[in-house]
């Protein structure tokens, strides 16, 4: 077992042979939108990031469906099932069936596997002092999402501004990262980027200090914010990482909440040497990566999260 649970990491990573490794995550969401199309495409990304976080391919995948079958059409798992399989596809993986339950709310994920050579796995666990922190995508899926189904937030608009890059696999943006000295990767998910960095605070051995001007939000979020909206899983992060972060920015409370917005197939966290930043942004905007921006910095000190 080169790569457990014990910081926190992505996926798994076992050692097949001097040459192979194998890769196993699974990760599964309620609806995000009600579209069912968008759903499975948005669940099938999400699922496979991490294999992509840990810097290898995926191979195969598993459908993972709870479905109340006697409540809703058929239809709609068919095309929730469509989309993942378009976005396995997409990815190179071959989708090879998977397992079904009856269920209240509409679950769907995928388990994946995934190859990488054991030389080359990336965790979050090796970044170092000079290192930058590159984000792959804004923020704000949680408010957003939350948003439309209040009706503060028409659905056309996210449709339009938002579902393209959440929907977008990760993987150009590895792919061009490892063409550099990448130290660390995670994927920013439910814990909101706080909690992400932190855990690469914490697995590294170091101190992230977050440039808080510097972080790329999706158009509206800020502003549902402003109006009220919120998540079920703003609070949790908070306190989950409150005991070891630091705000040293004068940010209003709705700037703060972004802090702890719970990503739904969130970009990529990549640390590189600083005299590397410019050079990987460059690439990953060529590239045609959503975002490529600097967020963070890694210091010397002890495991912690500072936001400045």
């Amino acid at each position: 077992m080169l790569v457990g649970i014990e910081t926190a990491d992505d996926a798994a990573v076992y050692r097949l042979s001097d040459e192979l490794a194998v890769i196993s995550t699974v990760d599964f969401i309620t609806p995000p939108v009600d579209d069912p199309y968008w759903f499975g495409l948005i669940a099938a990304a999400n699922s496979i990031s991490d294999v992509y976080s840990m810097g290898g391919r995926p191979m195969t995948a598993l459908n993972l469906v709870m479905f109340p079958a006697k409540h809703l059409d058929m239809g709609l798992l068919k095309e929730i099932l469509r989309g993942g399989h378009d976005k396995a596809a997409e990815a190179g993986a071959c989708l090879v069936g998977g397992h079904t339950v009856e269920d209240e709310e509409p679950k769907y994920g995928l388990c994946v596997n995934g190859t990488v050579h054991p030389d080359r796995v990336i965790t979050n666990a090796g970044s170092r002092p000079g290192d930058v922190l590159i984000l792959t995508k804004p923020l704000g899926t949680g408010v957003l999402f939350n948003a439309v189904r209040s009706g503060r937030f028409g659905f056309a608009e996210l449709e339009r501004e938002v579902l393209p890059t959440v929907a977008a696999l990760n993987g150009a943006a590895m792919e061009t990262a490892l063409g550099f000295h990448l130290h660390a990767c995670t994927d920013v998910t439910g814990f909101g980027i706080a909690g992400h960095l932190l855990e690469v605070a914490r697995g590294s051995g170091a101190t992230v200090r977050l440039d808080y001007s510097s972080l790329p939000v999706y158009p509206g979020a800020l502003e549902m914010y402003r109006k009220g909206e919120g998540t079920g899983s703003n609070l949790p992060n908070r306190a989950m990482v409150e005991e070891s972060m630091t705000l040293r920015a004068g940010l209003s409370p709705p700037e703060e909440q972004l802090l702890f917005d719970p990503q739904t197939s969130g970009g990529l966290l990549l640390s590189v040497p600083a005299g590397e930043a410019d050079d990987l942004t460059s690439a990953l905007e060529a590239a045609g990566v959503a975002v490529a921006v600097r967020v963070a910095g890694v210091v010397e000190g002890p495991p912690a999260l500072e936001v400045v």
